[in-house]
């Protein structure tokens, strides 16, 4: 008799427990959709980029562009990876190391992620016209452009892919 609470309360638990092991595993393959890992190090590298730009002292940094600069570099860069998988859907399904994506898999419908992630490649640029310049947004325009149609396509046909893939932009000063 006094055991049936602590049943029913781990019942509770266990129906809670398998829940949010289901939502996190839809979260868990939205997020593996944007290639955090390599976002993180694209994050990484235009941040000591930006410092190096602006060796200010910490008082006197622009912390907040900063911060857009990288928010802006991860819309930019996990819209570009989705859209990726989404092209290279059927391409992707043949090769072992890719096969387990979540749109390959089908844990992810493909209209789902286009909805999931067609906005950010969008929001980075117009976020930058208004908190940065023109000609940033511009970039980010032509490098997610390039990385699609140019670099996508050909990374099935020749190595010289990774010279568009990686494309230095030199910046005035």
């Amino acid at each position: 008799m006094a055991t049936e609470p602590i049943l029913a309360a781990l019942d509770v638990a266990e129906v809670r427990r398998r829940h949010g092991l289901v939502r996190s595993s839809v979260l868990s393959s939205y997020w593996s959709l944007t290639k955090p890992e390599v976002n993180f190090l694209i994050a990484v590298t235009v941040a000591a980029a930006f410092g190096w730009v602006h060796p200010l002292s910490l008082a006197h940094f622009p912390w907040s562009s900063l911060l857009h600069t990288l928010v802006g570099t991860v819309l930019v860069a996990s819209g570009a990876a989705t859209l990726n998988q989404l092209i290279e859907l059927r391409f992707d399904a043949r090769m072992r190391r890719t096969a387990r994506r979540p749109l390959v898999s089908g844990r992810i419908q493909p209209a789902h992620a286009l909805c999931w992630e067609s906005h950010s490649p969008l929001l980075a640029p117009s976020t930058w016209l208004f908190t940065t310049n023109a000609l940033a947004s511009l970039l980010s325009i032509f490098t997610l452009l390039g990385y699609l149609f140019l670099y996508t396509p050909l990374k099935r046909k020749t190595p010289l892919c990774t010279l568009i893939g990686a494309l230095p932009v030199p910046r005035r000063r």
